[in-house]
């Protein structure tokens, strides 16, 4: 029999995190071969196809790209705002002093990749890419950090996690604030409405799945319809399912022992319980008593995040990496977009997460993790320039001229790769060599 204890939720994120990340290169190459193959035109039809349905006399309809990032996107972003949910209640965000080092760290490294950006566009429609390089690619960072194995502290790991969650909180709130063009109020009121009655149906714990299912599909629809992007729906829904236990322990003993015994006394069989109303009773109390001791929360990213990160983010790879690479998308290359983007990612990333991580811990509000050293902190900081999944899909927010948007995906595939490779050798040095 097998005594290797089972894995904690925390080592089951990271190992889908990083296990995750070579799916993602193989849908990212996959893209990038087919868009520049021979076989290019269907890749353009298959990406454009149009799914819909007819109401009204009216057609509503999505392209197949589209129901991807404004669709299956909102379930990677609800498994985002679970987490951010998590940490901030029961995690590494939960107290001042666990939270102020990542906090301050995506904070510098938000702020100083949009300055850096603005250096070099300080005005036009290329002033709108700002928001490209503030974000980090968790499952790229972790997967490159997983390969040093036991040599890596745990406390580097949970400060990466914490800080690229952090940062994915940023991400949020920056296409929420500015990359929305226009807000359809009504929408907006009426989506508000629905998620407060799916909040009161989740918390009294009304079990009826198709309700909950037309109430979560609506409050998806307002946004989308409100102007705000659909994602948005994912960490707005997150935010009213629970990550603790919704009844007591020492209730959940009663109902074990006031119905364990009886139960037992009945001489309860497979047969008797089909017949015995009173028994089928107590075996529903009980089932439903345990279920409220699991966090619906907990439960919902665990069984979430093989399907986000093994489908959802390769579906958006696939296709939002296709870039055509031909005279005219390089002929221009690089221009300030490309060089904003890849100065953000690459300086500006690390200067951030490093110069607030020092400021912080200078101040004597924190102190680095146990184990953790400065050189290990830049290390990080440099995988913090991993942007990738998240900086293509700011990307596409924020322009619309298409030769710009391809332009950046370049930008970003060039400083994703070397942050990674500068990122590992920085590590390979600091770390422990046991």
């Amino acid at each position: 029999m097998s005594t290797t204890p089972p894995k904690n939720l925390f080592e089951r994120f990271l190992h889908s995190q990083s296990s995750s990340s070579i799916v993602l290169i193989l849908a990212t190459l996959t893209a990038v071969i087919w868009a520049n193959s021979p076989w290019s035109e269907i890749y353009q039809k298959l990406s454009h196809l149009d799914i819909g349905t007819y109401f009204n006399g009216k057609q509503y309809h999505l392209s197949l790209d589209h129901w991807v990032k404004d669709g299956l996107m909102a379930i990677f972003f609800f498994v985002v705002g679970l987490e951010i949910k998590r940490e901030i209640l029961i995690g590494e965000l939960s107290s001042i002093q666990k939270a102020a080092l990542p906090v301050m760290a995506a904070l510098g490294g938000a702020i100083v990749p949009a300055l850096l950006y603005f250096v070099f566009n300080p005005s036009g429609p290329a002033a709108s890419g700002w928001g490209i390089s503030m974000a980090t690619d968790i499952a790229f960072a972790l997967g490159l950090l997983a390969l040093f194995g036991k040599r890596v502290p745990i406390g580097l790991k949970v400060f990466l996690t914490a800080l690229a969650i952090v940062d994915d909180l940023i991400a949020v709130l920056v296409i929420a604030l500015f990359y929305t063009d226009q807000i359809n109020v009504p929408a907006l009121i009426v989506g508000a409405f629905l998620l407060t009655f799916l909040s009161l149906v989740i918390r009294n714990q009304i079990r009826r799945p198709v309700c909950t299912f037309l109430l979560i599909f609506g409050v998806w629809l307002c946004v989308f319809l409100s102007g705000i992007h659909a994602t948005i729906a994912g960490v707005l829904l997150a935010m009213v399912v629970p990550v603790r236990a919704t009844i007591e322990p020492k209730k959940f003993f009663n109902i074990l022992h006031q119905h364990k015994t009886w139960l037992k006394d009945s001489k309860i069989t497979r047969q008797s319980m089909v017949a015995d109303k009173k028994q089928r009773q107590a075996i529903e109390e009980i089932y439903l008593a345990a279920e409220s001791m699991i966090p619906a929360g907990i439960h919902l990213e665990e069984h979430l995040h093989p399907i986000q990160a093994f489908l959802i983010l390769p579906l958006f790879a696939l296709f939002a990496a296709g870039v055509v690479i031909d005279s005219n998308t390089l002929a221009g290359f690089p221009s300030s977009v490309s060089i904003g983007i890849m100065a953000g990612l690459l300086v500006g990333k690390q200067v951030g997460i490093f110069l607030f991580s020092l400021l912080i811990v200078k101040s004597g509000i924190t102190e680095l993790p146990p184990g953790v050293t400065w050189g290990q902190v830049w290390g990080v900081s440099l995988l913090g320039g991993i942007g990738f999944t998240m900086s293509i899909f700011i990307d596409e927010l924020a322009f619309t001229d298409t030769a710009m948007i391809e332009e950046a995906k370049i930008a970003i595939f060039i400083a994703s790769i070397l942050a990674g490779i500068f990122g590992y050798l920085v590590l390979q040095l600091t770390l422990p060599k046991k």
